[in-house]
This record gives C-alpha cells, sequence and structure tokens, in this order.
C-alpha cells in the first residue's frame, strides 16, 4: 500500500509530531516510518496503523491512474 509522502509530511506537521514520536505513538518501528516517509510502500496493517494516528488522507490515491498506462 502506497502512503502520499507529501501528505504524510503535512499530517506529521500539522500533529507536530517528530518520526519518534509518531512510531512510538503508531507501534511502527522509527525506520519503517523513516522509509515510509521517503516513499517506500507498506503493509496495509501498517498503513492502518498510521491512518489510527494521522488520518486518512495521507493514502495515496491509485484509482485515477489504474488503466492509464498507454
Amino acid at each position: 500500500m502506497r502512503i502520499d509522502r507529501v501528505k504524510f509530511a503535512a499530517a506529521l506537521a500539522r500533529a507536530d509530531l517528530t518520526v519518534n514520536e509518531l512510531a512510538n505513538l503508531s507501534g511502527i518501528s522509527r525506520v519503517t516510518v523513516s522509509s515510509i516517509k521517503s516513499g517506500k510502500s507498506c503493509t496495509r496493517n501498517t498503513a492502518n496503523k498510521l491512518v489510527a494516528v494521522l488520518g486518512s488522507d495521507i493514502i495515496e490515491n491509485t484509482a485515477a491512474t489504474v488503466g492509464n498506462d498507454k
């Protein structure tokens, strides 16, 4: 599952959280949070943990790109 890097960074700033604080609140390792912040994909379970803290707007909308690979 992809997290939108820009929305992720904005949500992190809005929540006034550091990567370490988000890791502690979400139960995800700091390394995983940093990887996601830099654009790596994650499991649905990890995304759900992040959504619980930062909100669902961080999920990348891929529906618009499906079928547009011409």
